[in-house]
């Protein structure tokens, strides 16, 4: 499975005629290529290129005297085998925003149902045209309303774009995008499972807290947050995503939530001496398995733990279980 789009750095001088003889040539004689001008000006200080592939690849070249950058979801040429790999925070900031310019213009070209959503589209820019990835990770929220039950493409790629729109995870956004994954086959369970992560954010954040993903602790795993407010020192957070009982073993929701919360606490949790609030995240509940947990509110296994479920319009409730060290008011509705 290939990662998230990044760049390749290539030191030394480029010219017109070795991007010719070293990128376009092997491109075209692997897959039939076709060597471009971009569709955006150059970024200052260099020359540049499109490569678009007879398979639907494309690749973006961009060089100087001293340097040169490569980025694409296509086979990269022997030439650049051996260079260092860089994400788009790491390269210069022209570089950066000229190759987003080039990727979001193929991005709405190709899917242009995410024009209307340009925080959506720039945030998981790195698996939408990531090179195994690109079909599955548009075709989750196209198809599958990024995990929401009964719910339209358009209601999940709003919630999503609201809160994305924040900026409360745009420090983190390879990092975050790169958890949708980048499989040529589709995981709904795992994908998810990985908005999850998101829809505890949206919460943590809506709180009044700021957010620091994949802390490593001392027992060698790495949790899914800190949240911090007011320099406290921060709370560490762990989720997970119950499957609903139509989708998994347990025949309940109630099963469905103690089951899951269970394997995450007989798992990770139990390494872990004490210190973590574990959220539940409820979102792929259709309202009758929902509303069975909400009436029951079962026990999961470990304290504090918030279980909870959002909906598209923005609506999100859940309840607590131990002494929560979170004041999640702004963030939810308490049943």
């Amino acid at each position: 499975m290939a990662r998230p789009l990044r760049f390749r750095h290539a030191p030394g001088r480029w010219t017109v005629g070795r991007v010719r003889n070293d990128v376009f040539q092997p491109l075209d004689g692997n897959l039939g290529a076709e060597m471009t001008a971009p569709w955006f000006r150059s970024p200052d200080g260099y020359d540049a290129r499109r490569f678009e592939m007879d398979n639907g690849d494309i690749a973006l070249f961009a060089w100087n005297d001293d340097e040169a950058y490569w980025l694409g979801n296509t086979e990269t040429p022997s030439s650049l085998w051996r260079t260092e790999k860089y994400g788009f925070s790491e390269v210069p900031y022209p570089i950066a925003r000229w190759a987003e310019r080039e990727l979001l213009a193929q991005l709405h070209e190709e899917s242009p149902w995410l024009e209307p959503y340009p925080h959506v589209s720039w945030f998981f820019l790195p698996v939408f045209l990531s090179k195994d990835g690109r079909h599955t990770t548009r075709e989750f929220f196209h198809d599958h309303a990024a995990g929401f039950p009964d719910a339209t493409r358009d209601e999940a790629l709003d919630f999503y774009e609201r809160f994305l729109h924040t900026g409360a995870l745009d420090e983190y956004r390879e990092l975050m995008a790169g958890k949708l994954g980048t499989s040529e086959r589709i995981d709904l369970v795992r994908m998810a499972a990985s908005m999850g992560e998101f829809n505890v954010a949206k919460v943590l954040h809506d709180a009044g807290y700021d957010l620091t993903p994949e802390i490593e602790v001392t027992t060698g795993h790495s949790l899914d947050y800190r949240a911090d407010r007011n320099g406290d020192g921060g709370t560490l957070v762990e989720v997970t995503r119950p499957l609903p009982p139509n989708k998994r073993s347990a025949n309940t929701p109630v099963a469905a939530v103690r089951d899951t919360a269970e394997t995450k606490t007989n798992g990770q949790l139990e390494h872990h001496a004490g210190g973590v609030t574990l959220f539940v995240d409820c979102s792929s509940f259709p309202d009758d398995d929902w509303f069975a947990v909400r009436g029951e509110q079962p026990e999961v296994r470990h304290r504090p733990a918030v279980v909870f479920r959002a909906r598209p319009d923005g609506h999100i409730e859940g309840y607590s279980k131990g002494s929560v060290p979170l004041d999640l008011d702004g963030g939810l509705e308490w049943v």
